[in-house]
């Protein structure tokens, strides 16, 4: 029987929500944007402000709207975008940057936020916050003195001879553009519950969408054979004496850590076997040429936090010198949806092998949003091995039809669905 098609998986931040936040200088976009943020207090809603190096930024053409749409492009498709830092006491740009990568949720927020017309295609929502003149004048004077380290003739010079003119010229005229008008910033309380409420509503359109497409993955493939990148360890009677150990609940603590370490050394050694080595001569101590193997380049590792890291044993005593990276990924209660919380990656990840580690693989959610994550910063699918302890048949047959380049490495493959344990059984809660 051929195997079935491959599956397109969509993460949660596939095709982000971006909020175009527009106004005069001083007239309260960033603290609206903080404000939405805050009621909201979301990890995956990010504020990005859009700020150039030039001295008369209050002209559209001090913005970088090529590389504005660029980043957008990307953050809209769910890729990582590397975003400039502004520094205003020196007045141009820092030559670090900023990372955004798997938000939902992205509010644009500055004077010309609305004003070329590739980012307004781009954006879900348009915003215009509308504040009196005199009002944006005093807000601008105390922040250009107190944070930026300017002189009182200096900013009122600024505001008369850039500010007011190019506001009329470029800024008041994005009214048209906007959806909602936004009098008085973040005095307006009804206005900002109607964009939370807008942004709840997209980010439970998303949550739903997320878990229908992990649905999708699994559906019409009971039938189907398991995928040849299965690699399952050989259930010979000395590995069947540890699952039974391991699968006892009256064996210690002490015991189940023994055990395990043992088992995930096994499965990390079955893992090695499908990274690529290259051939190597040396000679022996008694000066005999041999010809083996060597592995080619690093090999790097992805724990999926707080399971994966009961794998660590037997990922360190086989590759000792691996750079680790980790991930949290947690589903919530109410929907089911698995979350990213927490992402730190080896920054030459994508030059090398990995090998993922997560001790159970259940429904396979997990699983298919840790690739994701991966490939999203540039892994190829067939530089991963996933190794895993436990593996339900469907979580598996959704991870291969999805990810079919990956290869898994298991200890022993259930028939049915069974809740995380090993963790709580190996850090004793």
């Amino acid at each position: 029987m051929p195997s079935p098609a491959p599956v397109h998986y969509s993460p949660p931040w596939a095709n982000t929500h971006i909020i175009g936040i527009a106004g005069s200088s001083g007239s309260g976009k960033t603290s609206l944007a903080v404000k939405i943020v805050a009621a909201l207090n979301l990890p995956w809603v990010v504020i990005l402000s859009m700020f150039e190096n030039n001295y008369d930024f209050d002209a559209p053409d001090a913005i970088d709207f090529d590389a504005l749409v660029e980043k957008l492009r990307d953050l809209k498709q769910g890729r990582k975008a590397e975003i400039p830092i502004y520094s205003f006491e020196k007045h141009q740009r820092q030559l670090e940057t900023t990372t955004i990568y798997s938000c939902h949720v992205l509010v644009l927020e500055g004077i010309f936020a609305l004003h070329d017309q590739r980012v307004l295609d781009l954006l879900d929502m348009k915003i215009y916050v509308d504040t009196d003149a005199d009002v944006c004048l005093a807000r601008r004077l105390a922040r250009d003195i107190k944070y930026r380290g300017r002189e009182v003739h200096g900013a009122i010079k600024q505001w008369m001879s850039y500010v007011k003119p190019n506001y009329e010229l470029y800024v008041e005229p994005q009214k048209r553009n906007a959806d909602i008008m936004v009098p008085r910033g973040i005095e307006n309380v009804t206005a900002i519950q109607m964009i939370i409420r807008h942004i709840q509503r997209a980010l439970a359109k998303k949550s739903d969408e997320h878990v229908q497409a992990i649905r999708k993955a699994g559906r019409d493939e009971l039938d189907a054979p398991l995928s040849e990148n299965i690699k399952i360890l050989s259930q010979s009677p000395q590995l069947q004496g540890m699952h039974t150990i391991l699968h006892n609940r009256e064996t210690s603590r002490e015991d189940f850590v023994f055990y395990f370490d043992r088992m995930s050394t096994l499965l990390v050694e079955k893992a090695m076997d499908h990274i690529a080595h290259d051939v190597a001569e040396v000679q022996t101590p008694q000066g005999i040429p041999y010809s083996g193997y060597r592995l080619q380049g690093e090999v790097n590792a992805l724990v999926i936090l707080r399971s994966g890291g009961t794998l660590e044993v037997g990922l360190k005593r086989v590759i000792p010198d691996a750079k680790i990276g980790r991930v949290l990924i947690q589903s919530n209660s109410r929907t089911g949806e698995p979350e990213l919380h927490y992402l730190k990656l080896p920054p030459t990840l994508h030059q090398h092998s990995v090998v993922v580690c997560d001790p159970q693989i259940a429904s396979g959610a997990a699983a298919l949003m840790t690739i994701t994550v991966l490939k999203d910063h540039g892994v190829p699918e067939e530089n991963i091995v996933f190794v895993t302890y436990l593996a339900s048949m469907g979580g598996l047959r959704r991870l291969s039809r999805v990810f079919p380049n990956v290869k898994v490495v298991v200890g022993r493959i259930q028939e049915s669905f069974e809740r995380r344990w090993v963790d709580e059984r190996y850090f004793g809660s």
